[in-house]
């Protein structure tokens, strides 16, 4: 049987040093020897993996996708060797990526992860907050926190909680504006749209007498790419946004927001996975993150 390991090892020292020379010191091998373990490795996937060049190596596309690949299952044998040989008491260690959304990593992520570091205190831990949905094997990252119907497929996820919805607006912007009472009169208003496709076009409402949910189209001047955008274009008093409410609690609780249309909300849920790439048997670090994210929240 081939030593698949050991390739992927090889591998991923010569492309993180970018050089054959220098993964070959480290794993007392020539650089010859490095070189023709990758060129079976190619062979084999019928494939080209890196470019080479007198000074240094550069990853092709396929390349970049078997390093993500191959250095987390590499991660993964080592953290099932320590559960094994530790009596299934393995520590969380080691470098862990985390992204999220900046309204919901600057909510909860940030202020956990002195808490998170003093419980795992090998965990180098790695957080990048972005608007953008990163492509997790691409990117290299462990975990990433995403909001709303999951679109990929291919990846686990792992629900952490959920959030109503909820409209909004600054006092100063219903002082001058007026207050809407019905659904009807946002179409009086400069209404914050996301300005992306959603599962729903316009914001729903369930009407207080008959119990029926219509969808009622909104528009106004603005348009934002997430929540946290949108929180503040209301804080700013431009107009009427509907987002997620753990965006904007602290902001109704000292009164910088206002909820309107509270009787009209249709009570509908934003849910909050944390999705990654692999399958059941996660690395401890990984598993030891989401659970403690889900424990906090």
């Amino acid at each position: 049987m081939d030593n698949r390991a050991g390739e992927m090892e090889v591998f991923v020292l010569a492309a993180e040093l970018k050089s054959f020379s220098a993964a070959g010191r480290k794993l007392k091998l020539s650089p010859s020897a490095v070189s023709k373990l990758v060129t079976r490795l190619e062979d084999r996937l019928g494939t080209r993996l890196v470019v080479r060049s007198t000074r240094t190596l550069q990853l092709t596309p396929e390349g970049e996708t078997y390093l993500a690949r191959a250095s987390r299952i590499l991660a993964e044998i080592a953290d099932t060797e320590e559960i094994v040989s530790g009596g299934g008491r393995a520590l969380p260690r080691g470098a862990l990526s985390v992204n999220a959304s900046v309204g919901f990593g600057e909510r909860y992520i940030l202020p956990l992860t002195g808490e998170f570091l003093r419980l795992f205190p090998e965990v180098q831990l790695d957080v990048t907050l972005t608007d953008d949905t990163v492509d997790l094997i691409r990117e290299r990252v462990d975990i990433a926190i995403r909001h709303g119907p999951l679109r990929d497929s291919s990846l686990m996820a792992r629900k952490l909680g959920q959030s109503p919805q909820v409209v909004i607006a600054s006092p100063d912007y219903i002082a001058e504006r007026g207050m809407p009472k019905t659904p009807a009169d946002l179409d009086l208003h400069n209404c914050i749209n996301f300005n992306f496709r959603r599962a729903v076009e316009g914001w729903p409402f369930r009407d207080p007498e008959s119990g029926r949910v219509n969808v009622r189209p909104v528009s106004g001047s603005l348009r934002a790419s997430s929540g946290s955008i949108i929180r503040q274009f209301c804080l700013d008093g431009l107009g009427i946004g509907r987002v997620g409410r753990f965006h904007v609690e602290p902001d109704i609780e000292a009164g910088r927001l206002m909820v309107l249309l509270d009787d009209w909300n249709p009570q509908d849920i934003e849910e909050i996975h944390a999705v990654y790439a692999g399958h059941e048997h996660l690395a401890v670090r990984i598993r030891a993150f989401m659970d403690f994210l889900a424990e906090r929240l």
